[in-house]
């Protein structure tokens, strides 16, 4: 897809925050600006940073929401966003803004078609997005398009089930892939390793108190070297890289991206993923090893692709070449 038609905005709707950017016409990023949800009026304040950052009422705006959304843009169900299920998300922003192109979607594959056009997937053809954060997302390019599937609803790889009575996910069902490789899950173990006196950097670095560890006092020992935070890492690593082993034999992919907040702890989480990959696909001694790669566009990368989504589909209505 051709995307060069702005200025767009594009808006990163997380858990606990929204990240906004501005593109131009050629895509890049002009401005960028980050701040809390505040309160449970999410239509407003995504509405408000939309025109803030674009100076007015913007021509396009792309929105990435952490749900399953309609093609009416409703948020039909949102795992670690639950009080915003049902928000007709799409229709509040579009009467607000008045005439302003939308574009709604997934947060995650917002960030696999920013990667793609702008990032880490720049020049394949075919390429995954993983999604490390609370929570895992996913994002999927065949053939240089966005696929969402039937429903819009297709990348939700962090629900594949490893372990059918495993620990129970916020999903509603047991043992899915987010809950051994995903940033809560790195939080867990961590907790558990500093419970029985293991870990004691991490355990310092969160106050002494094991209840209070976090993913991020792991990455943070982990690169600064703490053995016992690398060992952690690694058991994390191998648990993303069996999911990943699993995407590898369903799609074949060019290049698999690895993005979300965990990727700020870069190789001490990337080089255990790529080393537990190795031999995991089937037939690893015969087909070409997939790359590994962080994501290039960081904590961007959603609203940049949701931006982008905004700018081609605009582009598309106006008689403008999209492919």
């Amino acid at each position: 897809m051709n995307s060069t038609r702005g200025p767009a905005v594009g808006v990163d709707v997380g858990g606990t925050k929204l990240l906004a950017v501005l593109l131009g016409s050629d895509g890049d990023v002009i401005e960028a600006t980050k701040e809390p949800i505040r309160g449970a009026d999410l239509v407003s304040q995504v509405t408000d940073v939309a025109v803030r950052i674009g100076g007015g009422t913007p021509d396009s705006v792309g929105i990435g929401v952490p749900a399953l959304i309609d093609s009416a843009g409703t948020i039909l169900f949102a795992p670690n966003l639950q009080s915003s299920i049902g928000t007709r998300l799409g229709e509040l922003v579009s009467h607000r803004l008045g005439g302003t192109r939308l574009w709604i979607g997934n947060d995650a594959t917002c960030a696999a078609w920013g990667e793609y056009v702008s990032g880490a997937g720049r020049g394949s053809a075919d390429m995954l997005m993983v999604s490390l954060g609370t929570g895992i997302g996913g994002g999927i390019v065949i053939d240089g398009r966005l696929y969402e599937g039937t429903n819009r609803m297709a990348g939700e790889f962090g629900h594949m089930v490893l372990e059918v009575d495993g620990p129970p996910c916020p999903c509603g069902n047991r043992g899915c892939w987010e809950r051994f490789a995903s940033g809560s899950a790195l939080g867990e173990l961590a907790r558990q390793e500093a419970g029985s006196g293991r870990a004691p950097l991490v355990l310092d670095l969160a106050g002494g108190d094991p209840a209070a560890v976090t993913g991020e006092h792991v990455t943070t020992a982990a690169i600064g070297g703490d053995p016992d935070a690398l060992r952690l890492m690694a058991a994390l690593g191998r648990f993303v890289a069996v999911g990943i082993a699993n995407l590898v034999n369903i799609f074949d992919p060019q290049v698999v991206v690895v993005g979300g907040g965990m990727i700020k702890a870069g190789e001490v989480l990337m080089a255990p993923i790529r080393a537990s990959l190795d031999g995991l696909a089937m037939g690893a001694r015969v087909r070409p090893q997939v790359p590994v790669v962080p994501a290039l566009l960081g904590e961007k990368s959603a609203a940049v692709g949701a931006g982008l989504m905004a700018m081609a589909m605009a582009m598309a209505a106006e008689g403008g070449v999209v492919s």
